[in-house]
């Protein structure tokens, strides 16, 4: 099971786990596995060995999707990505929550996916976890922030270092933290 821990039980804000030890097993057992397999294989040659490794831990993805092997994936079986979506260097997925992308979706480098986050109003700072959907042709640019529980709209685009907390509709262009939408986005 992938839900939080009861931070009040375990103490996570003072170190204890903010997840159960079998979650805890299965991240390290993928990190391991990643790190000495996943980046053996520079791309283009390697995506389809990038996607054997994160199907054996759960996650679905469709044909062509790639993942470049310098990304991070917190937990596979939380991730999804429909037909030729990416993934680009150095992204974060931190996809405590599922993390989708739909078709052709682009995440371009070093861009950060955060689907967690902890409650500041709660003592124990509880971590709350919202899912994360990237619409089919939207674009998350170079270095670009998405928090838990936003949905980047069809062929909407979040520009280089823009830092979206909310909702992006689709076929715009938003750039900024917080981001702002900036233009429309015309799609052939």
């Amino acid at each position: 099971m992938s839900e939080p821990l009861d931070a009040a039980q375990t103490g996570s804000r003072h170190g204890g786990p903010s997840f159960s030890l079998g979650n805890r097993v299965e991240r390290a057992a993928f990190a391991v596995i990643w790190r000495l397999s996943g980046w053996l294989v520079p791309p283009p040659f390697g995506w389809g060995w990038r996607r054997f490794l994160l199907q054996l831990f759960g996650a679905q993805l469709g044909t062509g999707a790639r993942v470049y092997p310098s990304a991070r994936i917190w937990l596979p079986r939380n991730l999804v990505m429909e037909p030729w979506s990416s993934i680009g260097p150095g992204v974060q997925c931190y996809n405590q929550a599922r993390i989708a992308l739909g078709e052709g979706a682009i995440v371009s480098q070093r861009a950060f996916l955060c689907s967690g986050d902890h409650d500041h109003r709660d003592p124990a700072h509880q971590l709350v976890t919202r899912p994360i959907v990237i619409e089919a042709g939207a674009w998350v640019a170079a270095e670009a922030f998405v928090g838990p529980g936003v949905t980047i709209g069809k062929d909407a685009v979040l520009g280089a270092r823009g830092c979206a907390m909310k909702d992006i509709p689709p076929a715009t262009v938003w750039a900024g933290n917080p981001a702002a939408q900036v233009a429309e986005r015309q799609v052939r």
